[in-house]
């Protein structure tokens, strides 16, 4: 939290590829008027003779460089790429309770949308700047529109390659560089492009591809597994309906096996947050490779064994446990550890842990659950139904 009064605000300033002749004359006169100006060496390069501010380098890493930088009276300005306030700058001083006075310019959003002819409120937008390709695998929808924002030369190529690997090879790829200057480029040719650039695509699904919505329930086949340590897809998607996720909020899947709880909790909303607890290497490494691969690489991991690896962990908002029900004391932490109105689902298959969720179920209320499942298969020249072990589950609110 920032302790710069109020009454001496950020000037937090939008700056565009075109640079000082782009600004407001009002927006060029709040940076003559800055003692200090920050901004990365780019931004910096673009100011006008006529600013006599001290010129600083953004610091790095960057919040406690910040923090060193707030503490001052002086007039201080912060320069960012077209809208400070989307994915920018403005953003973090905001989040730090920094007082701020935004003078935004188009975003870059703003310009590709305009560009290619696209309602902005019909497109999703992922940022891609120092953080994993991967994340745009939830927003691959049939007949979907995505704008990417990157940081390497070779993201173009990497995004036509992700979009055919999930079968969407016929969708389209422009690539948008340095919009808004004279020299701004629009093109679908693969190879390499401008490092900071936009990658619009156009999703296409291919004959036989295997959508992968964002509602719970994604087919077991969507998730590496061992035998045995997946929740299966109709009990997975009770689950998370009594778990409900929701921006934000934190679970704890205790016993992850392959993460697929964590995994399609993380996939309802790109801020919820999940910590999957799952004490074997080779689970973990299954775990990690789901997560790449369905779009939500953040999901931490804890190498540990309920209750031990719980302790010192933030306080979750739901906490689903799949494994380690009928270990002493997991449950008990789990119910002192949930903040208030946070929900807690545990499962179980076996005897053993059936008693001991009736036992919880006495104790504390909620709602026992049991769930059979029988899917339909050949039996000879015929078909019938295979039941799947049933399970019991029980839900709680504290």
């Amino acid at each position: 939290m920032s302790h710069r009064p109020v009454e001496n605000p950020v000037d937090v300033v939008g700056i565009g590829a075109d640079g000082w002749t782009g600004l407001p004359e009002a927006v060029r006169d709040v940076l003559r008027a800055a003692e200090v100006v920050l901004g990365s060496a780019r931004q910096l390069a673009l100011l006008d003779d006529s600013v006599t501010a001290e010129r600083r380098v953004l610091p790095s890493p960057l919040r406690p460089g910040l923090e060193r930088e707030l503490a001052t009276d002086r007039r201080l300005a912060v320069l960012a790429s077209g809208d400070p306030m989307w994915f920018g700058i403005g953003a973090t001083l905001s989040r730090m309770e920094v007082p701020i006075r935004v003078h935004p310019a188009p975003s870059s959003m703003s310009l590709a949308a305009a560009r290619l002819g696209w309602p902005l409120e019909d497109v999703e937008v992922v940022s891609a700047v120092g953080r994993p390709l991967e994340l745009v695998h939830p927003a691959i929808q049939p007949g979907r529109r995505v704008l990417v924002l990157v940081a390497t030369a070779t993201a173009g190529d990497e995004l036509r390659a992700l979009l055919t690997g999930r079968g969407y090879g016929s969708s389209t790829v422009t690539v948008l560089e340095r919009l808004g200057a004279r020299d701004e480029r629009i093109s679908a040719d693969p190879g390499p492009h401008d490092p900071l650039a936009i990658l619009a695509a156009n999703c296409v699904a291919d004959a036989g591809a295997v959508p992968l919505p964002r509602i719970p329930g994604l087919p077991e086949e969507a998730f590496e597994h061992d035998a045995g340590q997946i929740t299966k897809r109709e009990t997975r998607a009770l689950a998370l309906a009594l778990l409900a996720p929701g921006p934000g909020q934190l679970l704890w899947d205790v016993g992850a096996g392959s993460g697929s709880v964590g995994i399609e909790w993380l996939r309802t909303h790109p801020a919820c947050r999940a910590i999957a607890v799952e004490p074997r290497a080779d689970r973990r490494a299954r775990i990690a490779a789901n997560a790449r691969a369905l779009g939500v690489p953040g999901l931490e991991m804890v190498d540990g064994t309920a209750p031990e690896a719980l302790a010192g962990l933030e306080a979750p908002d739901a906490i689903f446990v799949g494994g380690g029900v009928s270990q002493d004391g997991v449950l008990d932490a789990c119910v002192e550890a949930l903040t208030p109105g946070g929900r807690l689902v545990a499962n179980g298959v076996t005897v053993e842990t059936e008693a001991v969720l009736s036992q919880w179920h006495a104790r504390r209320g909620g709602s026992l659950t049991r769930i059979a499942i029988q899917r339909a298969a050949p039996v000879g020249g015929f078909t019938g139904w295979r039941p799947a072990m049933p399970v019991t589950q029980w839900a709680w609110t504290k």
